[in-house]
């Protein structure tokens, strides 16, 4: 059946989506930015899909007075599993656009969503663990105070600006998401015809 088949131009994107997503393997995904008055040069944290990177030392030593646990990658499982998810995904969209089967580009499309949605609740919930779960024997407590950083935006966190937003695989997922959502619907119009 012709409208069973994806168009050429779909295939076409749905392969540069596969193979874009080789890039966020190594590329950092998401940055979280700190500002300061006694760091004027701010301080960084990277995350990419195998673990941080940045100025986590620093980060570490700074949360160590408030409370916070220290980060470390081998704390974390996605850190293992997540350039596996990634590269499941890659392959997926490169397969849909070789098997050309409308079916298979709504179902990797839903796929990718859901992968999406729970990574950010992942994200939000790992950074509520951190902000909120503090040593009581701190050396520096402010009552009814939590350190958590904004899942993407600005939040006032004492004397520290913190800056939550996607990185270059970040913005490469996001795009990613949004091409593919225009190559739905284009191809739920073109089997209408």
């Amino acid at each position: 059946m012709k409208t069973a088949k994806l168009q050429k131009l779909t295939r076409i994107l749905v392969l540069v989506c596969g193979l874009s997503l080789l890039l966020v393997l190594v590329t950092p995904i998401w940055r979280i930015d700190l500002d300061a008055p006694q760091y004027p040069e701010g301080l960084s944290l990277s995350i990419y899909a195998k673990g941080l990177a940045g100025n986590v030392e620093i980060i570490n030593g700074l949360n160590h007075y408030i409370g916070m646990k220290t980060l470390h990658n081998s704390d974390f499982f996605e850190f293992t599993v997540l350039p596996y998810i990634i590269s499941f995904f890659a392959v997926l969209f490169i397969v849909v656009a070789l098997l050309r089967k409308r079916i298979f580009l709504y179902i990797a499309f839903v796929l990718f969503v859901v992968f999406g949605v729970v990574a950010m609740i992942d994200f939000w919930r790992w950074e509520y663990d951190y902000g909120h779960n503090l040593n009581p024997d701190a050396a520096i407590k402010v009552p009814g105070m939590a350190y958590q950083p904004p899942l993407i935006g600005f939040k006032q966190l004492l004397n520290f600006g913190a800056y939550s937003i996607p990185d270059i695989g970040g913005w490469i997922f996001i795009a990613i998401g949004i091409v593919l959502l225009a190559l739905v619907f284009s191809e739920m119009k073109y089997a209408k015809k």
